[in-house]
């Protein structure tokens, strides 16, 4: 009987260990890739006239407020105000009338003093390739600043420069404890999906007319 185990399992390990080197290989593709474009200081990150924050729930699911979400408003915020853009692309999920991201951080957005006309929404950016693509094709966007935490910054870069989309990312500060543990490690999924997506081609939600920033 162990002759028979040992040989299974021979035959099996290599099956069991596919998917893990699956994972830390997208992972290190798309860290290795985007490395030399991501910044944390203001003042050390280039000048882009269009600020792209993605979005995310103001709202834990638990109650009280989210932390990732403060931490982008800020980090849109200091960008502004250090002079490093000259407008904002808000993209998320505006799936419900009940649900509305785009809307609710343009609010905070401007109480936080950029000014309303200085902000533009993309009501589809319900995945990061919709809102890569559409900042593309919808928005006519050469070039931009993607606000959002480091990890989803390097995907959300990764898919830029695959769509024709040239993009550095700003840091916002990250969550520590476990919701910060929990989303790192949905985002070792979320990579790996990266290249499904593009081996097949996959498409936005929607398109729609060309909405020019300025």
């Amino acid at each position: 009987m162990p002759g028979i185990i040992k040989k299974w399992l021979r035959r099996l390990l290599p099956v069991l260990l596919a998917p893990l080197v699956l994972i830390v290989v997208c992972n290190a593709v798309i860290e290795v890739a985007t490395a030399d474009r991501l910044y944390s200081d203001p003042d050390a990150i280039p000048y882009s006239r269009v600020g792209l924050v993605l979005g995310t729930a103001r709202h834990r699911a638990e109650g009280g407020m989210n932390p990732f979400y403060e931490n982008r408003i800020a980090a849109t915020l200091a960008l502004y105000r250090a002079g490093k853009i000259s407008f904002v692309l808000v993209s998320g999920d505006n799936g419900t009338i009940y649900y509305n991201e785009p809307d609710t951080i343009k609010k905070d957005l401007v109480a936080g003093g950029i000014p309303a006309e200085r902000i533009f929404l993309d009501y589809a950016g319900f995945r990061t390739l919709d809102s890569m693509v559409r900042a593309k094709i919808v928005f006519g966007l050469d070039t931009v600043t993607v606000i959002s935490q480091e990890f989803h910054n390097e995907r959300a870069l990764y898919i830029a420069g695959k769509k024709g989309l040239y993009a550095r990312g700003f840091n916002a500060r990250g969550v520590a404890g476990g919701a910060g543990t929990k989303l790192q490690v949905r985002e070792y999924f979320a990579r790996v999906k990266v290249f499904l997506d593009l081996l097949f081609n996959t498409q936005p939600r929607f398109y729609g007319n060309r909405i020019d920033i300025e």
